[in-house]
């Protein structure tokens, strides 16, 4: 599945880059995170608790973040395997300074598998969907505060 879109975020390219790439922040963004913890350069172990409509479940992963251009863009890899099944995610994200706002452009690709998989396809990218938003919102109020 392919997600791709907009966000204007309150700030600059400068404050936005710091939130995406400080990982105690970057924990709070990601919706379901209860846990970030250094791996290596760049890369996190993550433990998420979500679910897509009445399959919920716990997945054990990782987040990396690689091809980092500051402030201007970065990509992001999420990959998390639990027994409700498994979802892997890459995508770019590039910053462009609108005035004293940043507007991120996200691009990228997501696949998941096993009982997840099973809800159908239209539920799942209304989930991805959601979870983009989500995780936006929440970059949104941290820089507001």
């Amino acid at each position: 599945m392919k997600v791709h879109g907009s966000y204007l975020l309150p700030g600059s390219r400068e404050q936005v880059w710091e939130l995406l790439t400080d990982p105690a922040r970057l924990v709070k963004l990601l919706p379901g995170a209860e846990e970030l913890v250094p791996e290596g350069p760049d890369r996190y172990k993550v433990s998420v608790k979500f679910g897509i409509a009445a399959i919920t479940g716990k997945y054990a992963g990782s987040v990396e973040l690689t091809e980092k251009l500051q402030p201007a863009s970065l990509r992001m890899r999420v990959a998390g395997k639990g027994i409700p099944g498994f979802m892997n995610g890459e995508g770019k994200l590039e910053l462009h300074a609108k005035g004293n706002q940043t507007e991120v452009l996200y691009d990228g690709e997501a696949q998941v598998g096993g009982v997840i998989a099973s809800v159908g396809q239209r539920m799942i990218e209304s989930a991805a969907k959601r979870i983009i938003h989500q995780f936006f919102e929440s970059a949104a109020a941290q820089l507001k505060s």
